[in-house]
């Protein structure tokens, strides 16, 4: 026998306590009553209530207790196989981890909070795949497409600034290698969610953007920092600010929030562009675009399960309960 909720098993405590209970008002009353005289002689005399009754009524209830924990406890006898079916879309999310992520215009920095986002994200996420590609100046599929959200965030733990051979900013090409991530025959059920500040200086995201609609992807952007920029801190391995990125000139480099790539992107794809919020209000949003769409059969599964046979120990409970109100503890007339 499997119990559905064998927590209430713990409560069978209360049988024994019942019977002692019941045990101990029984010999108060009998030396109460050999207070008076012969108890025998006393109990004849009753003439409203009979012991034997009450002695069943008590049998009862404590039956009746342990019948009701049972049912609550939820037995389960037999099995039956049911087959489920995992329902959803597929959802590639691109972080940057470019070196202009580490501004620190979002505390504790622009890729921590992308980072943040993410996990946000693939907590909200029900029944869909998700699969996470970083990027600077090329790209790398960090996790393929699963359903395992645990395995997505672990990958999504070892992100890091620099993990990337190729520095800079390829936000063209991280689309152009997301598009090929998903499963190409299908037209629909796919969303790219895209991370950056959106700075790109080597490759044409537009164009992209473009081939990606064609696919049948929808993007969802978002932008990390601030459109008034940030100069970019060089830090050493301790984790300490030790200056700050310069160009050739010697001028320090400011890395500025280019939101109307992302919103370009994102409109040309059926997507929309959101700004990161410290309440992260756009993972909402986003996620309810992604709720409403068109949903794909992901996977079927055929499993045991237990069924239920509370209901036979509730309507013993029950009878049992009928039967002690008829009976009583009263004497007949």
């Amino acid at each position: 026998m499997h119990w559905g909720t064998p927590v209430y098993l713990n409560f069978l405590l209360i049988i024994p306590l019942l019977v002692v209970f019941f045990v101990f008002i029984s010999i108060n009353k009998r030396k109460a009553m050999n207070r008076f005289g012969d108890s025998s002689l006393v109990e004849r005399l009753s003439v409203s209530k009979s012991a034997q009754k009450e002695r069943a009524s008590r049998i009862l209830i404590v039956i009746i207790t342990l019948f009701l924990i049972l049912a609550f406890s939820r037995p389960q006898i037999g099995t039956k196989l049911t087959m489920t079916n995992r329902q959803g879309v597929d959802v590639m999310i691109a972080i940057d981890t470019s070196s202009s992520m580490m501004a620190q215009d979002i505390k504790p920095n622009r890729l921590e909070k992308a980072k943040l986002e993410v996990a946000s994200l693939i907590d909200k996420l029900k029944g869909d795949r998700v699969g996470i590609l970083t990027f600077s100046g090329t790209s790398f599929i960090q996790c393929p497409l699963t359903l395992d959200y645990n395995a997505a965030k672990m990958f999504l733990n070892i992100v890091a600034p620099g993990m990337m051979p190729r520095p800079g900013t390829a936000i063209g090409e991280a689309i152009e290698k997301t598009t090929k991530a998903f499963v190409k025959k299908q037209r629909k059920h796919k969303v790219l969610v895209l991370l950056t500040d959106g700075e790109d200086h080597e490759t044409s995201p537009i164009e992209a953007a473009k081939k990606a609609k064609k696919e049948g992807i929808i993007i969802y952007t978002i932008g990390i920092g601030t459109r008034k920029g940030e100069p970019i801190p060089l830090i050493d391995e301790s984790g300490n600010v030790t200056g700050y990125k310069k160009d050739k000139d010697g001028e320090v480099v400011m890395t500025k929030l280019d939101d109307s790539t992302l919103q370009k992107i994102a409109l040309i794809t059926g997507g929309k562009y959101y700004h990161a919020t410290p309440r992260e209000f756009e993972l909402d949003k986003i996620y309810d675009e992604i709720s409403k769409m068109e949903k794909k059969e992901l996977s079927s599964r055929l499993f045991m399960q237990y069924e239920d046979r509370f209901q036979y120990f509730l309507a013993i409970a029950l009878i049992l309960l009928c039967i002690e109100f008829v009976i009583g503890d009263r004497k007949r007339a």
